[in-house]
């Protein structure tokens, strides 16, 4: 089974409570954190660790499981195939904003962005926009490829759970997707993975 935990990384912006956790990380994740140059991008990338590091010891799992990492805002995810099977895992999260109708356009397959094309209001453009971006990129990130695969190069069909419905020859195995929602929240969520067994539950219990 796949699961999906999500964090607040806010008081990792406060210096002390940031060192605090940083003095915990690995050496090559403290490398990583400081290399980046905002606050909030430090406080994510070591948000982050803390956050996998909580399940594996919460959870007792080795070193080696399959995970995924992803963040935007104050917001970190992690995704974690809890049972040892070598499955592709892929997470996304992205804080909704601004319609980009002009990157839809470019990017998206033809059929998804008529779909967002023909939603009704901008409020489920914009909705509908964002659905679409944390889906491709969790199938991005699930084929190891990342941004380097073509965005164009799979399509999706909105379904409940989501649907591959066209994928590159090069990734031939067969994809799952879920979607997260938590009320009030303003971000988008998704995990994709080649486990078909991918949890309906958020975990948003552990706290770093």
């Amino acid at each position: 089974m796949v699961k999906a935990w999500i964090a607040d990384v806010t008081p990792l912006l406060d210096k002390e409570c940031y060192d605090s956790y940083y003095r915990q990380v690995p050496d090559f994740r403290k490398k990583k954190a400081d290399a980046l140059r905002l606050d909030k991008m430090r406080a994510q990338s070591v948000g982050v660790w803390a956050l996998w590091q909580k399940i594996r010891t919460t959870y007792d799992l080795p070193e080696e499981s399959i995970f995924n990492f992803s963040h935007s805002g104050t917001c970190v995810m992690c995704a974690v195939c809890m049972d040892g099977r070598e499955a592709r895992v892929g997470c996304d999260v992205e804080k909704t904003g601004q319609l980009r109708m002009n990157i839809a356009m470019r990017y998206f397959c033809k059929e998804e962005y008529e779909l967002i094309k023909e939603a009704g209001s901008d409020e489920e453009k914009t909705d509908l926009f964002f659905r679409y971006w944390v889906l491709k990129e969790s199938f991005m990130k699930a084929t190891g490829k990342g941004m380097a695969l073509p965005v164009n190069s799979f399509c999706i069909r909105m379904d409940d759970p989501p649907v591959l419905v066209r994928q590159p020859a090069e990734f031939p195995e067969s994809y799952y997707y879920r979607e997260y929602r938590v009320g009030g929240f303003p971000y988008k969520m998704a995990v994709c993975s080649t486990d078909a067994d991918i949890d309906t539950e958020l975990h948003t219990e552990l706290t770093l």
